[in-house]
């Protein structure tokens, strides 16, 4: 008999009050609560029918499922937001100023948790596949933010999901908090923290018991814009590592996520030249785990697993296997600089829009409308050992070019690029002067219809550093907003 309450999802839900600071675990829809906070939109609802308020501030590790993000979101439920969002309901209402917005490196967001920036935590729900009398706790397929979220959280309310009974052993949990010494990893496979979580059992109002998996869909396949992208980027791997660039072990790469991604993941599993390698990233998927299992992956740190359920089936199926090839640890320590650095990554991300000069946007359309968030890819980006960004060179049927004269929103500067891919080619920076790289990314990376523009553009630039000229830096932009097509842009 558990020492803590056994509620309802209803009865949880009553313990969070309007304009309450509630913290959810998970990252990405991986190990989030799911039945609470869908009690908490219908708690929402009922208030705002009866012409009273109901609104929360939300943190989470990440991303999240519909059962977060999307019912609180379209309950109204949701008045602040923090530090990353997917969910297309949510976006529309932060785009539409209905929802404030925090954007933000997941590498210091456990940092201002811990320092107050976002307030005193109320209440934090989290899922896990046990819990003891004393507070001892096993996640689920994520960690994310966990730890600093039970330890700064006020109250703990518990979603107990037997679904994930046999996850017992894949985490590593180092508290970065109570150390305040340089992380002790050495390799990507080292053990250095607990397998599960001690938290204040005082804390824990109740638990809430389920058996939900955790819905992870599968992404579309690749198109062949994918596929020219992840073939560019494996030649030139496998160019660094023929010249004694890119050590051959221990590789390491961080992948973000996303159909490019799984496109590389493709090319990198049949191509016989390319070395065995470890991924250290944030979100382990269904790509990871197939050349895992094959051999080609030798160990994987995340931290979440967001795989299908038919590939989470397999895992639990060969636990002993997979426990002894990767680990889940919170991103506190997955997107810390030191220990990216350390590692010497190859960072693999994507990107909206770059410009000619390696200015990259990763998160804003026509510089206003936020899609997702940064999360870590500017972690990764300015500590990795090998930078890369891709992405498509058009977007909107040829209308809109993804390389432009100047990026309407920057999140990582050009100091953290190294190199560009687009279909059309790669653009590698290292070591060129401004001029250099504007020429080298238009020559390799833009589309053909965008070259000559592109090409007016850099010679009509003022003299200096960087050529620009602010009167036409955001012709490409004027153009789609009074015609639909960029290729209209006066230069």
């Amino acid at each position: 008999m558990s020492a803590f309450p056994k509620l309802t999802a209803e009865e949880a839900a009553e313990y969070i009050s309007n304009d309450a600071l509630l913290v959810c675990g998970g990252f990405t829809a991986a190990g989030c609560p799911k039945v609470i906070p869908l009690a908490l939109a219908k708690r929402a609802e009922r208030f705002h029918a009866d012409r009273k308020p109901f609104r929360i501030k939300l943190l989470t590790g990440a991303s999240t499922n519909d059962a977060v993000d999307g019912e609180l979101g379209r309950a109204r439920a949701i008045a602040f937001r923090a530090p990353y969002q997917a969910d297309r309901d949510l976006r529309k209402f932060i785009n539409d100023g209905d929802v404030d917005y925090v954007d933000g490196h997941l590498s210091r967001y456990a940092h201002l948790l811990r320092q107050g920036f976002f307030g005193d935590i109320d209440v934090a729900v989290i899922e896990v596949s046990h819990c003891t009398d004393d507070g001892e706790l096993t996640l689920t397929t994520a960690v994310g933010s966990a730890p600093v979220f039970c330890r700064n959280a006020k109250y703990i309310l518990l979603e107990r999901n037997t679904y994930h009974e046999k996850i017992a052993g894949f985490h590593d949990l180092y508290d970065v908090e109570l150390n305040h010494v340089p992380i002790p990893l050495r390799s990507l496979s080292d053990r250095i923290g607990t397998k599960t979580l001690r938290v204040d059992p005082k804390k824990i109002l109740g638990v809430v018991e389920t058996h939900l998996p955790d819905g992870i869909e599968a992404f579309k396949p690749c198109t062949s814009v994918h596929e020219a992208i992840a073939g560019h980027v494996v030649d030139f791997l496998l160019r660094e590592i023929r010249r004694g660039v890119l050590p051959v072990t221990p590789l390491a790469i961080e992948l973000g996520t996303g159909n490019i991604t799984n496109a590389v993941l493709k090319h990198i599993g049949t191509c016989e030249e390319m070395p065995k390698f470890s991924v250290h990233g944030e979100v382990l998927q269904d790509g990871i785990l197939e050349l895992l299992t094959q051999g080609r992956i030798e160990f994987a740190v995340g931290s979440s697993l967001t795989v299908t359920d038919p590939w989470l089936q397999k895992i639990y199926e060969r636990e002993d296997f997979y426990k002894e090839r990767l680990l889940l640890r919170p991103s506190e320590m997955t997107n810390h600089p030191e220990v990216i650095q350390r590692l010497n990554l190859v960072a693999l991300n994507a990107a909206l829009e770059t410009d000619i000069f390696g200015n990259v946007n990763s998160t804003h359309v026509m510089g206003t409308s936020v899609m997702n968030g940064i999360g870590g890819a500017g972690d990764f980006a300015r500590n990795a050992g090998l930078s890369i960004f891709m992405l498509p060179s058009t977007a909107k049927d040829g209308k809109i070019s993804s390389i432009v004269p100047f990026c309407s929103h920057i999140d990582l500067t050009e100091h953290d690029v190294d190199v560009i891919v687009t279909e059309q080619g790669l653009a590698d920076l290292r070591g060129k002067s401004p001029e250099q790289r504007a020429l080298c990314v238009i020559e390799n990376c833009a589309h053909p219809d965008y070259k000559p523009l592109l090409y007016a553009y850099l010679r009509r630039a003022k003299s200096g550093h960087i050529r620009h000229d602010l009167t036409a830096a955001f012709a490409f932009y004027d153009a789609y907003e009074k015609t639909g097509d960029m290729r209209n842009a006066r230069l």
